[in-house]
């Protein structure tokens, strides 16, 4: 609740608004309107009350609900499964820190350089969906030639998981982790690459094409329509009333297009930088912490 925003504030708001992308399509639609008004007005018998009929209102309504339904199925998907990657990536990052054993200095810096692979991996997965090259942030949380190797890689993603994979079974070969922990965190790093197929499978895998060609067909079909249908109760007022309606049928349409894709950088996208820079915080405080300087206490004997 401390995010909301005021109601006329959200009201009036142009940024991220559906309104820049239905403009020109709302006014075809006034102009249109205002043309057969004014044919109305010069005597022509352009009043045609049955054309409303020709695209049932409520087939385009259950098309519209269907349409951004399936959108935000999309976007809600792709939340959950950043939600899943932040939480993986913690609780991979909590037992490579607290379980494998240091024996040196070395040990240590493997083990901060292995964490900060982990945000690596998540900044590479959100450029690699945004199809963005290797940047400044990536190079941060990768050594120098590692990060000369990943723009070579056609999946720089992947690379990462296998230098983190590589890491833990030289670990378990060194007797640093013994095979059950070997075992669970595979399974966290398994869990961090599914999050990435599943990425890739809202983004390769859009609308259908013929079905968002037909709605478009239908919503131009029933506002042009629309236009014949009232001219003849409404006369000059033709066009605005067009356009409201207009507006309002393109505007959902729109705002199923800017959310079906969830991984951009539109208003509407989710937010990943913000997201990466999340965890890269929590992996700095994790390291941070050293599991050894912990001060246990035994607790105070229960008294009468």
């Amino acid at each position: 609740m401390g995010n909301r925003r005021p109601w006329f504030s959200v009201l009036f708001c142009w940024q991220g608004s559906v309104i820049p992308a239905v403009l020109p399509r709302v006014w075809l639609c006034v102009g249109f309107g205002v043309i057969i008004s004014a044919l109305d007005q010069a005597g022509w018998a352009v009043s045609w009350p049955i054309l409303g009929s020709l695209v049932p209102s409520i087939v385009l309504g259950l098309l519209l609900v269907f349409r951004t339904n399936t959108a935000y199925e999309r976007f809600w998907e792709g939340r959950k499964l950043w939600g899943s990657l932040v939480n993986t990536t913690r609780n991979l990052a909590r037992q490579i820190w607290v379980t494998i054993e240091e024996t040196d200095a070395s040990d240590r810096a493997a083990k901060i350089a292995v964490l900060r692979l982990l945000v690596g991996f998540a900044i590479a997965t959100k450029l690699h969906l945004r199809q963005e090259p290797l940047n400044a942030e990536l190079e941060e949380m990768v050594a120098s030639d590692q990060f000369v190797k990943l723009g070579t890689m056609n999946h720089p993603p992947l690379e990462i998981a296998f230098w983190i994979a590589d890491y833990l079974q030289k670990c378990h070969r060194q007797g640093q982790l013994n095979p059950y922990q070997l075992s669970a965190m595979i399974d966290l790093l398994d869990q961090a690459v599914n999050v990435l197929g599943g990425c890739e499978r809202i983004l390769k895998t859009p609308i259908p094409l013929a079905y968002s060609i037909h709605l478009k067909q239908l919503l131009m079909l029933y506002c042009l329509s629309l236009t014949f249908q009232v001219v003849g109760s409404l006369h000059w007022w033709t066009g605005g009333v067009v356009g409201l309606v207009s507006f309002a049928v393109f505007g959902i349409e729109e705002i199923g297009i800017e959310i079906e894709n969830p991984f951009g950088r539109d208003p509407n996208d989710l937010p990943l930088d913000a997201i990466c820079r999340t965890m890269a915080h929590n992996i700095e405080d994790l390291i941070s912490l050293s599991p050894s300087s912990c001060q246990w206490h035994k607790p105070h004997a229960l008294t009468d």
